[in-house]
């Protein structure tokens, strides 16, 4: 049987990035990381991924929960560390 790590383990992103696009969509981590890994691979799918996590960073500072915005920053620049494509303005 396949487990969630298993699903994990294949997705082009890291735990804490599917832990965040769960967070973004409201949904269970399953589900995130197929969504997250489908979008990996789709023309502009990483900007899309890099648009979610900055939402949320947005939403936490807006909700003054400055210690989840730094978590999720943190999640952003090892994100875009890993897929400099990601970034606004780059390849368009």
């Amino acid at each position: 049987m396949i487990t969630l790590d298993d699903i994990e383990d294949m997705s082009a992103l890291t735990r804490a990035e599917i832990d965040a696009l769960a967070e973004h969509e409201h949904s269970n981590e399953f589900d995130a990381a197929v969504m997250g890994d489908y979008l990996m691979h789709v023309h502009h799918g990483p900007q899309k991924v890099h648009q979610m996590i900055c939402e949320d960073i947005r939403a936490a500072l807006h909700d003054d929960n400055a210690p989840h915005a730094r978590k999720l920053f943190a999640v952003l620049r090892g994100f875009l560390y890993e897929y400099p494509e990601a970034a606004r303005g780059v390849g368009d």
